[in-house]
Order: structure tokens, then sequence, then C-alpha cells
């Protein structure tokens, strides 16, 4: 899964934005005591805003509720917040607070959050002017029900293998920053890439014009691979810089994003 729009999982999140820091570090941590009731509020707050202006975009370019592939997008969207939500604020609620967060300290990683929310935001209101006007319909033939239901599957995939990386690391938070604990981590995702959180990212996004049957999108949504490149990239050298041991871990670690592609 707007300028501005927030959830627990997408701290700054324009529908399915994460802003996310693909951390790769780790710090075993205890909790104790019930969690504080304005974290819950909070978060609660962020996942209902996210819902509803996903669903005001999509269905307001649209014109129309009758889109089902968004009602299908929208609700497994929801579900799968709602789940990861109630999970990490039972098991790590230092997890939801980091991804509370939203202001990067560093010039280049606030470009990132615009330009991620620059393409984005139309991303999603042309998906609904091109159910309205079926540019897609009219121009390549309607996406057929099966193509449709695989990328929504794809969609869930990459927001499982961003679950993964965050249930992996309580340290992967929304803002690039080093904590005072941390270490290199390299079981689990970051095994197959170093930056799994990001691969998840572009598998979600990538699918989400097919999944919400515009085929005309996608191009707009494939800018969004030299954007999270930009991203990455720069916090490599980040945590080459202020991270013992990450050098050594690239070296062992030979892909980035893709597994024996890059």
């Amino acid at each position: 899964m707007t300028v501005g729009l927030k959830c627990f999982l997408h701290s700054r999140c324009t529908p399915g934005y994460p802003n996310l820091r693909d951390s790769y570090l780790l710090c075993v941590t205890t909790t104790t005591g019930k969690q504080p009731a304005r974290l819950k509020v909070r978060s609660i707050r962020r996942l209902t805003i996210t819902v509803f202006l996903l669903a005001a975009l999509l269905f307001s370019s649209a014109g129309t509720l009758r889109f089902w592939q968004a009602w299908l997008f929208v609700g497994l969207q929801a579900g799968l917040w709602v789940f990861f939500f109630v999970d990490f604020l039972r098991n790590d609620p230092q997890l939801v607070e980091r991804r509370l967060q939203s202001k990067e300290n560093q010039p280049e990683q606030r470009w990132f959050q615009r330009l991620w929310t620059a393409i984005t935001i139309p991303g999603f209101l042309l998906i609904g002017w091109d159910f309205r006007f079926g540019w897609t319909r009219n121009w390549l033939g309607a996406v057929p029900v099966v193509v449709v239901l695989v990328a929504q599957a794809a969609v869930v995939a990459g927001y499982w293998l961003v679950f993964w990386v965050m249930k992996t690391n309580t340290f992967a938070a929304s803002t690039i920053r080093m904590e005072t604990g941390q270490r290199v981590i390299e079981g689990g995702p970051y095994a197959l890439t170093r930056h799994p959180m990001y691969t998840g990212m572009l598998v979600t996004m990538l699918a989400v014009p097919v999944a919400l049957g515009s085929y005309v999108t996608v191009p707009i949504f494939a800018l969004l691979v030299p954007t999270l490149i930009f991203r990455l990239i720069h916090e490599e050298r980040t945590l080459r810089r202020e991270l013992p041991g990450y050098a050594e871990y690239c070296e062992r670690t030979r892909y980035r994003l893709v597994p024996r592609v890059w």
C-alpha cells in the first residue's frame, strides 16, 4: 500500500508509499507493560486516514463506486495494514513508533519523499480517470480478470515481503538514521538482497496499475524504480560510512534489489 497521508506502515503514506527505510540493522530489545494508548490512537488515526484517502483518490477520479478492482485493492490494503498494525503494536511497539516518524534530516531523502509523492498521487488519479474514460479498454483492450487477480496477488506478496523485513529488523525505520546498539544482519530476507524492503515495495507498486485494470499507467508507476534506486544508493553511502561491517556485508551479499540481476 496522497500528500501527507500517513499510516503505521507508511510514514508519509502516499498510498503504498511507505517512506520506507530499508534498514539492515538489528538490536535485540524487550518490551514490558501495556502499550501507551496514545500510540494506538495515533496509529489508528493514520491508518484510517490512509485508507479513506486512498479510496477517495480512486473513486473520485473514476466518477463511480462501480469499480470492483478498486474495492478489492482497497479492501486488501486495509486488511493487510490492520493485520500488520495489530501484530506490531502487540509485539514490537518500538517499530510502530519508528514507522510513525517521517522527518528526514538529509536533503537527498527529503527530495525522495517529494518525488515519490509527485509520482504516486497523479498515478492513482490517472488510474481512476483511465477507468472513467476507458483509455486502456479503447487503446489496448480491457485487462483480463485473471490478470487483475494475479496482479492483486503480487501486491499482497510485495507487502508480505515488507512485513517479513520488519519482523526481521525492528529498526526498519521510516527515516535514515543510526541508533545505539545497531549492527549489520545478514539473515532472513537480507541474505537475498541488501534492500529486501525496497524489493517488496517495487513488486507492490509495479503491480498496482494492472491490479486496478490499467495498462496505460504502468509507465507512470515505473518511474518509482529510478526514484527508489536514488534513495537506495544514497542510503548505502550513509551505511558504508556510519555502520561498522556494512561494507563487508555488501561484499558478501552482491545484489542490492533483485537477486542475480542487480
